[in-house]
């Protein structure tokens, strides 16, 4: 599942619009529309989404052979 699809999803669970979500980001819902449109954004960018969505963001690669989480 793409980040857009996850982030829609939480949109959808929030009772918020791509307008609303753009507003608390202090962006365009332009520009917003364009990035979940092209899948396309920063780590910083999604821990902003994250927080502006009352959401946990976690990224990390996690080794297959030992789990461990970088």
């Amino acid at each position: 599942m793409s980040m857009s699809e996850k982030i829609r999803i939480i949109l959808i669970k929030r009772k918020m619009t791509v307008s609303a979500l753009a507003e608390k980001l202090n962006t365009s819902s332009q520009n917003l529309s364009g990035k979940l449109t092209r899948d396309n954004f920063s780590q910083k960018e999604l821990a902003a989404i994250a927080t502006a969505l009352d959401c946990t963001f976690e990224a990390a690669f996690v080794l297959n052979d030992t789990g461990e989480k970088i």
